[in-house]
């Protein structure tokens, strides 16, 4: 790779966020799942229908265990006949010691690390354009992919803002990006929360269902495909209308760090909401996402680690319908 310029701290994210470059997604890895029950296995477990996922399609996805808990979120690549996802690397090793468990059923089938894979986050449309050239009006909404000499290019989810984002999935070979920057992954970090998308860690693992991460509405939830491991859970809290909680965003001025995931939101002395991640700026102001229950006032939540500061909420890159209590109407 080459860059112009070193990158600045890897904890802090820049001010304002970049609009051009790339970063180096060390926080996550990508796995592969080969072999003749790669989709039957993946259709018994992941919240996606594998018939949807195609060449020309990568859709998120989450695993849950049978309570409905979410302990994996992840996109699926389709390359060849196997099936490529990605984990955060704090939880590869846990995520696929479970997997494994159900894995055992299809011969011949078997999960493991790339070891040379890597994930690259693109800033705003520049270094997309340097892979893509003139197919990049081909990626015109997130999840669309194309196989490049380089990897799978994917276009995900934009910020709230509406800077474009890009990924690529890079599995051998060596990619360069003259003259465009390499920033650091905290400054990705902040885009992932500024684009509403949700990261579990070892303090969140199996605590959410899928809707309460706003899954369903970045396309990771597939509600007429067949049964999988928690779906009886997930499809109920659907077609019930009984999701009470979801995923809001909110700012942090002048906190000394950023709230801890699994951490508390607070309305006076109740919780009412949990930290999911958090990024802080150099100027000291933080954005979070976090899920919080419906009937409360984000207006006035303060964070368990910063109880002193008010919290701001932000708006979201989507639409989240469920956080809008229908009109009342006199009969």
């Amino acid at each position: 790779m080459t860059d112009t310029q070193a990158p600045v701290s890897p904890t802090t994210a820049q001010v304002p966020r970049p609009e051009s470059g790339w970063a180096a997604l060390t926080d996550r890895v990508i796995i592969r799942v080969s072999g003749t029950g790669t989709d039957p296995f993946l259709q018994g477990q992941f919240s996606q229908n594998l018939a949807e996922v195609v060449p020309g399609y990568s859709p998120r996805a989450a695993a849950a265990n049978p309570k409905g808990r979410a302990y994996c979120l992840t996109r699926m690549v389709r390359e060849g006949e196997d099936i490529l996802l990605d984990l955060p690397a704090a939880l590869a090793d846990s995520t696929l010691a479970h997997l494994q468990k159900y894995l055992m059923l299809f011969r011949g089938t078997s999960a493991s690390i790339e070891s040379e894979g890597r994930i690259l986050g693109l800033f705003g449309t520049d270094a997309a354009s340097v892979l893509a050239g003139d197919r990049l009006p081909e990626l015109k909404a997130p999840g669309d992919t194309l196989a490049i000499k380089e990897g799978c290019l994917i276009r995900v989810e934009p910020t709230a803002e509406g800077l474009p984002r890009f990924e690529l999935w890079c599995l051998t070979g060596a990619v360069e990006f003259a003259n465009l920057q390499e920033h650091s992954l905290a400054d990705w970090q902040a885009t992932e929360v500024a684009a509403g998308v949700a990261i579990l860690s070892p303090a969140t693992q199996e605590e959410f269902v899928p809707q309460m991460l706003n899954w369903q509405h970045l396309g990771g939830v597939h509600f007429k495909k067949g049964c999988y491991t928690g779906q009886e859970v997930i499809a109920r809290m659907h077609f019930l209308g009984q999701l009470k909680k979801s995923l809001f965003r909110f700012a942090l001025n002048d906190a000394a760090t950023a709230p801890t995931p699994g951490s508390a939101l607070l309305a006076g002395d109740r919780s009412v909401g949990t930290v999911v991640n958090a990024i802080q700026y150099g100027n000291g102001r933080c954005e979070l996402l976090a899920v919080v229950r419906h009937d409360a006032d984000v207006k006035a939540l303060r964070a368990e680690d910063a109880p002193d500061h008010s919290l701001e909420p932000l708006p979201l890159p989507y639409a989240v319908p469920e956080q809008t209590p229908p009109a009342r109407t006199d009969t």
